[in-house]
């Protein structure tokens, strides 16, 4: 079944309303035409009959009747008759035979044989003796005569009006949805070139259809980030995971191969565990990275005291006190996610130690320094030669792979500290060179 559109859709259950409320308006015009027609008729009776009584001259005890004077108008008949209820002037109408009794001022309805008549008598006296009786005369309206003027009158009438409100709602809907079209139309765009980076943008029609595509922009920049990070998880997982699966397959495959020695045996499952153990790693690694870059690892900032934070986060690692120096200023507070920045203090360490110089001291220093809470760790290696520092922030890049695989790394322990301090409006900077030692320092503001 083939759904209508909106604008369709609207358009028809504004037509019928506007049916609706013109039945409404019918059944109530039905209801007091017939009133009003009545009441019509009997304030042009009280008009006539009161105009003419002003017209009313006398002339030695004598009527007569003055300029403007009017014995019919408008189905008004008027009619003179003397205090002894003679006629004296006027020619009763056609259908009214009923003498009816005179009543000063009074409005009245009469039945007749030839129908119901509204009748008004007024007194123009003349002294105190003398005077006139001005009788007026106006059959009751026909209701039902007006009722079916009314209803051929709607039923010229709605169609047109129908018509009209239908063309007039499509056209104001069309006008106003046109910016749904462009929503709809960009979204097929996107679904159809598989490009999420494409983005709506300001749409006309108002502020509901502007929300919609912010909405709508922000659906796919969320998309957008998902499917980026699950493509470089998969990609990078699939290159770095190669070398350990291929160094583990290799050895299960030498064991089952020759009669091992228990030495050999004993070497064949270190090597095992060691490429296990970097695999978890780097999957932990991944997997965080993931989580940072999609957002479903959201920061939990609270006031953190930046030096408390950087000593349990040494002292939980278990690294060698004498190879170990401290630092650290009291009271120096930010405002951050104590979880994350306990990993990046631990990275960083950690590299200090895998890369320093073999036995040489890693220090740990937090102090504030120009409104800013800086962290530093040094370490006493052999430095980072400048052409390869803007590199050490990518993923999976080491400064030197051979001893990288010796100890274990996998590239990923900087673009996770340089990724939590971006989350947390601070940036990573490195002071080194080859040959010289390397001190890495994160810079955050300052909590007020």
């Amino acid at each position: 079944m083939k759904l209508r559109s909106i604008k369709t859709r609207i358009t028809l259950l504004i037509t019928l309303l506007v049916v609706a409320l013109f039945a409404l308006m019918l059944l109530f015009a039905f209801s007091v035409s017939s009133s009003v027609v009545q009441r019509t008729a009997r304030q042009q009776l009280a008009d006539t009959v009161r105009a003419n009584a002003a017209l009313v001259t006398f002339t030695d005890g004598q009527f007569a009747a003055g300029e403007g004077f009017s014995f019919s108008r408008s189905g008004v008949s008027c009619l003179v008759y003397s205090k002894a209820e003679a006629l004296l002037a006027g020619q009763l109408p056609v259908g009214f035979s009923e003498t009816a009794a005179f009543e000063n001022g009074t409005l009245r309805t009469v039945e007749t044989a030839g129908g119901d008549w509204y009748l008004l008598d007024l007194w123009v006296a003349d002294g105190w003796d003398n005077g006139v009786w001005l009788r007026g005369l106006m059959e009751v309206p026909d209701s039902s005569s007006a009722a079916r003027n009314l209803l051929l009158a709607a039923a010229v009438a709605l169609p047109l009006f129908v018509l009209a409100g239908a063309l007039g709602s499509y056209f104001i809907l069309r006008r106003s949805l046109r910016g749904l079209d462009t929503v709809n139309a960009a979204a097929a765009s996107i679904g159809e070139g598989r490009d999420l980076s494409l983005r709506i943008g300001h749409v006309p029609g108002g502020e509901e259809l502007t929300e919609l595509a912010e909405n709508f922009d922000g659906l796919l920049e969320r998309l957008q980030r998902s499917f980026e990070a699950e493509r470089r998880f998969t990609a990078d997982a699939s290159h770095e995971l190669r070398t350990p699966v291929a160094v583990i397959k290799s050895a299960c495959e030498y064991g089952r191969a020759y009669d091992e020695t228990e030495e050999e045996r004993l070497e064949t499952l270190d090597t095992i565990q060691r490429q296990a153990d970097r695999m978890a790693g780097l999957i932990g690694q991944l997997l965080a990275l993931t989580r940072l870059d999609q957002g479903t690892e959201p920061l939990r900032p609270v006031p953190l005291d930046l030096g408390q934070l950087a000593r349990r986060a040494v002292e939980e690692q278990n690294y060698d006190p004498a190879r170990l120096r401290l630092a650290l200023a009291e009271g120096v507070t930010v405002q951050g996610d104590e979880a994350l920045l306990g990993r990046l203090v631990a990275n960083l360490a950690d590299n200090a130690f895998k890369y320093g110089l073999p036995g040489g001291t890693v220090t740990v220093e937090v102090r504030a320094e120009g409104g800013e809470a800086l962290l530093t760790v040094a370490d006493e290696g052999p430095g980072i030669p400048a052409a390869q520092q803007e590199k050490i922030w990518q993923r999976f890049y080491q400064v030197d792979a051979a001893r990288s695989d010796e100890q274990e790394g996998v590239g990923l322990g900087l673009s996770l500290v340089q990724r939590i301090a971006q989350l947390h409006g601070g940036r990573m900077t490195l002071e080194s060179a080859e040959g010289a030692p390397s001190a890495f320092t994160l810079h955050l503001s300052l909590a007020q």
